[in-house]
């Protein structure tokens, strides 16, 4: 098969590693650096030159399908050669006219990894979200007599207490090769990516720092830097601000835990939201917590709430007038993803609400047992009224997830 492929068709740093000859080959940096369309290009070229078998990880399955299967499936169409190979969704694969084949796997049923036959090169994509021991499993148990398998390796850094930074910063393996890229360098980014991340650096710097310049970095310990305290009035901000738009959130507790509910109103456009007003408290029944929301006139308004109290959420809606409550989507992921929507915004505390403020300077990421250094997972305390805010802003996270710059934009 002869196609005809352009230096155009890629950014120039990636170029010397079209030919790269090394183990591992390890591609790292921040978001929007065009590391996963190369690797997709890359990739397709060994595949087109002779017959290989490539297996791709990433944490989960579902995750392939829009993220790594979508690069191939757009490389193909860039190199004008998709309708002479064989794609199919069960089990999805891509097949090409020489025998090769591209499948997919997720590092979260290790079995199936175990019983993978015939690999000849790896590509393990969003690394962070792999664990070492899987990493490890794959070095070790996925060999093919007389092939060297090559293993392409990519993520944006988070923390430095994840394993690649020690797996390929302190101590690299020998045979291995690390190109770290940022946005700069690439030149197919649409302006509107770019100004996105550059609004990101003004809203908070150190979140920039990783996942746009690509730089490891320990987190702080507190979550939430991007927040102050002042007096507002939500009735004019309103008024002069017609595209603003009003949410509630509901985290239920009883006795161990208070019911956090939250009211906010938030500027998309500007990233920018107020915290109106609270409610928080502990013992309260159903009943009371219809009291509570009516009487400062929520129930108008969607209230999205803890979906791990369903029965909760029916009473509500079904014998106390509460018509517009929903349960939150949460799954694996969320808080973390709600957790960085959130970082990318200006946020104004109300002076009234005093358990927020309680919480915003208490909720933090965990520390290292062993070093005693910050990783990257949130505590389980100071978090009732932030997660209830965490929920009325699933919405929003969904639909502007495209145009903000949050975790699923980058592929994490």
């Amino acid at each position: 098969m002869k196609i005809n492929i352009g230096k155009e068709f890629f950014n120039n740093v990636y170029i010397p590693y079209l030919k790269t000859k090394t183990t591992m080959n390890v591609f790292m940096g921040g978001a929007g650096s065009g590391k996963s369309k190369f690797l997709a290009q890359k990739l397709t070229i060994d595949l087109l030159k002779e017959k290989r078998k490539l297996l791709c990880v990433r944490g989960t399955l579902n995750t392939m399908k829009d993220s790594v299967h979508a690069e191939f499936l757009a490389v193909l169409e860039q190199f004008g050669i998709r309708n002479q190979c064989k794609i199919t969704k069960m089990p999805l694969e891509i097949i090409f006219p020489n025998g090769s084949q591209i499948i997919y796997r997720g590092a979260d049923d290790p079995e199936k990894l175990k019983s993978i036959q015939g690999v000849t090169d790896i590509w393990i994509e969003e690394a962070t979200e792999v664990s070492k021991e899987i990493y490890d499993q794959l070095k070790l148990r996925l060999r093919t007599p007389n092939v060297k398998i090559r293993f392409f390796i990519s993520y944006n850094p988070v923390s430095k207490e994840n394993w690649v930074y020690s797996e390929f910063h302190v101590n690299p393996p020998t045979d291995c090769t690390v190109l770290k890229t940022t946005y700069k360098d690439n030149r197919f980014l649409p302006q509107e990516y770019i100004d996105n991340l550059m609004e990101m650096k003004e809203r908070n710097p150190l979140y920039f720092k990783i996942y746009a310049d690509g730089e490891f970095g320990s987190l702080g310990d507190r979550i939430y830097e991007n927040w102050r305290v002042e007096e507002f009035d939500a009735n004019e901000l309103i008024k002069v601000n017609l595209n603003l738009q009003h949410r509630i959130g509901l985290d239920f507790g009883f006795k161990a835990d208070p019911t956090g509910i939250i009211e906010v109103i938030a500027d998309m456009q500007e990233k920018k939201l107020w915290i109106v007003d609270e409610v928080y408290e502990r013992g309260l029944l159903n009943s009371e917590i219809a009291e509570r929301i009516k009487n400062k006139r929520w129930h108008k308004s969607l209230i999205t709430a803890d979906s791990a109290e369903q029965k909760s959420i029916a009473e509500l809606r079904t014998h106390h007038g509460i018509s517009r409550i929903i349960p939150a989507k949460k799954g694996k992921g969320s808080i973390m993803a709600g957790i960085q929507f959130i970082q990318q915004f200006e946020v104004i505390v109300h002076p009234r609400c005093v358990n927020t403020k309680i919480e915003l300077e208490n909720y933090s990421y965990k520390k290292d047992k062993s070093t005693g250094r910050t990783i990257n997972v949130p505590q389980d305390n100071f978090n009732h009224i932030l997660d209830a805010l965490r929920y009325c802003l699933e919405e929003w996270q969904r639909i502007n997830r495209v145009k903000g710059v949050s975790k699923s934009l980058f592929g994490l």
